[in-house]
């Protein structure tokens, strides 16, 4: 097994090249197409432009190369750095939860492997995605690029202060679990907008946040467990 930081160094030059990824491509888009008929469709995700990001997106792309295996398996993956992929069901919840429109602007906060942002750019016009974790964020951006999604934006940097260059968003998605919700990304939901955050510590709630005439409301989808959200300066 290579270590990951192997994984991170080539970035995404490997899985797009690899042979044994070419000579199971289509073993992999049966395995995606299982993904989101037993483990999305079928569990309530009904919108049918999610589910059909989640059939485009390759996540087998987007996790280690010994972790290609489990790509379509409903569980987290490890990416280094402490950091994981979410599992398929979770990114097609917090992604139809904010009931994304083709002309909208959305804020990801946690860039991870870029596999969220990749599904967000099916659905969306303009997707700025902030890692604080800078090999995270380097290769991230490398692979979305490669991939050809070139209406998203990678940043490293503090997820908490968000990107107030480009606000007001849309909708803003946290795929990492701060104890509190951060008051900047309230700030910069722009009116009409919904915010999906994972919030706590030991215990954790996904919560969906709506902005509308300058009123707050907050309501719990579910019992999520995301990796914490961290503050601060970029990790090296």
């Amino acid at each position: 097994m290579r270590p990951r930081a192997w994984w991170l160094a080539c970035a995404s030059a490997t899985l797009l090249a690899g042979a044994p990824l070419a000579e199971n491509e289509q073993d992999m888009n049966d395995q995606r197409e299982k993904m989101v008929d037993r483990q999305i469709e079928k569990r309530g995700i009904d919108d049918p432009r999610v589910l059909k990001a989640l059939r485009a997106v390759k996540r087998h792309l987007f996790v280690p190369p010994d972790e290609v295996s489990e790509a379509y398996e409903d569980h987290p993956l490890p990416i280094g750095h402490g950091q994981t992929i979410s599992q398929p069901y979770i990114v097609a919840l917090m992604s139809e939860s904010i009931e994304p429109k083709p002309t909208d602007r959305v804020l990801e906060i946690g860039t991870g492997s870029g596999y969220q942002a990749a599904v967000l750019s099916k659905l969306v016009a303009e997707v700025y995605s902030i890692e604080i974790v800078e090999p995270l964020g380097r290769a991230a951006e490398k692979r979305l690029k490669d991939l050809g999604y070139d209406n998203v934006t990678v940043r490293v940097g503090d997820g908490y202060k968000g990107w107030p260059e480009h606000a007001p968003f849309d909708a803003i998605v946290v795929t990492a679990a701060p104890p509190e919700v951060p008051q900047a990304l309230v700030d910069q939901l722009a009116e009409g907008g919904r915010m999906v955050v994972p919030v706590g510590t030991s215990f954790q709630e996904l919560l969906l946040i709506e902005k509308n005439k300058g009123v707050i409301t907050r309501r719990v989808i579910t019992a999520v467990r995301f990796v914490p959200m961290v503050k601060g300066k970029p990790k090296e």
